[in-house]
C-alpha cells in the first residue's frame, strides 16, 4: 500500500533527527519517564499523530495503566483506541514478561494492536480473542538501523503512522504475515496436492517406479523439512489454513463447472470403460511379468 508524499517527506524529514536523539539517549542511559517522552515525540513527529489530542499518556485500563495509547476519533464523537503502547527505557532490552503486561492490558480493554518498545526497538503484535488469547508479531524494526532513503524501511515504519492505521496497512501486513511463514509453506508442502505432484514427477524421473505417497510424505517431514515446522501450535494453525484453503478451492470449482447428473447410457459407459490410470497400471503389471 502506497502512502502519502505528506507521511513519506514527514518520516524522511524526522527519522534522521530521532535516530541521533535516541543514540544520545542509550549512551546516557536515560530512564523509563525520559524515554516515554521522546517516544510521544517519535509518534508525533514520525509516525504523523496529535501530541496533545491522540497520544494518551497513562491510559487507565482497570484500575492499572498502559504507558501510552493512541487515540483517534471513529466520526460518532467518540474515538478507538488504535494501539496500546508498553514502554521501557532506552537501555532496557525487551523481553517475554514485557510483553505478557502489554498482552494482558489489551485482553483486558479488548485492544487487539500492541507496541512494545524502548523507543528504539518496535514490536508490534496484534491480539487474537479466542480461547485461548494468542497474538502475532505483525512486524518488528530497530528504528537505528533504518534509513530514511530506503524505501523497504520506510513501509515498516508506515503500518505505526496515523495514515497506515487510517488505511488499514497494518491488516494487510498482518495478513501476508500469517500465510506467508515458514508453518503454512510446510503445510503446503506437504499437502496431498504436492505430494501427488511430485509423486508423479518421481515417477517420470525414474522411468516409472514404484512410489508410495506416505513414503514421500514422510521423506519431507522427516529429512527435507525441519521438524519443529510440524509440532507446534503455529503448525497446527498453518495445516488448518491450507486445509481451508483446499476445502473453498473445491467449493469454487463445483460451483463454477458444476457435474451434470449422467443418464443411464453415460453411467453404463462409464463404469465400463477403464480409466487412463487403471490402463497404465494394467500395463505397467504386464511388463512387470514380462
Amino acid at each position: 500500500m502506497k502512502m502519502t508524499k505528506k507521511t513519506e517527506s514527514q518520516i524522511r524529514a524526522a527519522l534522521p533527527k530521532f535516530q541521533k536523539v535516541l543514540s544520545d539517549a542509550k549512551k546516557q542511559d536515560f530512564n523509563e519517564s525520559n524515554t516515554v517522552d521522546i517516544i510521544t515525540d517519535i509518534l508525533s513527529a514520525v509516525f504523523g499523530y496529535e501530541k496533545y489530542s491522540e497520544i494518551t499518556r497513562e491510559y487507565a485500563i482497570r484500575g492499572t495503566y498502559c504507558d501510552l495509547a493512541i487515540k483517534l476519533e471513529n466520526g460518532r464523537k467518540g474515538f478507538n483506541v488504535e494501539y496500546l503502547i508498553e514502554c521501557k527505557s532506552v537501555g532496557t532490552e525487551l523481553r517475554e514478561p514485557h510483553l505478557r503486561q502489554a498482552i494482558d492490558y489489551g485482553a483486558k480493554e479488548g485492544i487487539k494492536w500492541l507496541i512494545l518498545t524502548n523507543g528504539i526497538d518496535w514490536q508490534i503484535y496484534r491480539l487474537n480473542f479466542g480461547q485461548p488469547i494468542t497474538w502475532d508479531r505483525v512486524s518488528q524494526f530497530n528504528i537505528l538501523q533504518l534509513s530514511a532513503k530506503n524505501e523497504r524501511d520506510l513501509e515498516q515504519l508506515f503500518i505505526v503512522t496515523k495514515e497506515g492505521v487510517l488505511k488499514s496497512a497494518r491488516e494487510e501486513v498482518c495478513e501476508k504475515a500469517r500465510c506467508v511463514n515458514r508453518f503454512v509453506i510446510a503445510a503446503l508442502l506437504t499437502s496431498n496436492m504436492f505430494v501427488s505432484m511430485l509423486k508423479r514427477e518421481l515417477r517420470k524421473i525414474g522411468d516409472g517406479i514404484s512410489i508410495d505417497e506416505a513414503e514421500i510424505a514422510s521423506l519431507l517431514r522427516g529429512d527435507v523439512l525441519r521438524s519443529n515446522l510440524f509440532d507446534c501450535e503455529e503448525a497446527k494453525a498453518a495445516s488448518s489454513i491450507v486445509a481451508r484453503h483446499f476445502r473453498q478451492a473445491a467449493k469454487k470449482a463445483v460451483a463454477k463447472n458444476p457435474m451434470p447428473p449422467l443418464s443411464v447410457a453415460q453411467q453404463i459407459i462409464t463404469e465400463s470403460v477403464p480409466s487412463a490410470d487403471s490402463l497404465q497400471q494394467s500395463s505397467e503389471s504386464t511388463i512387470a511379468k514380462e
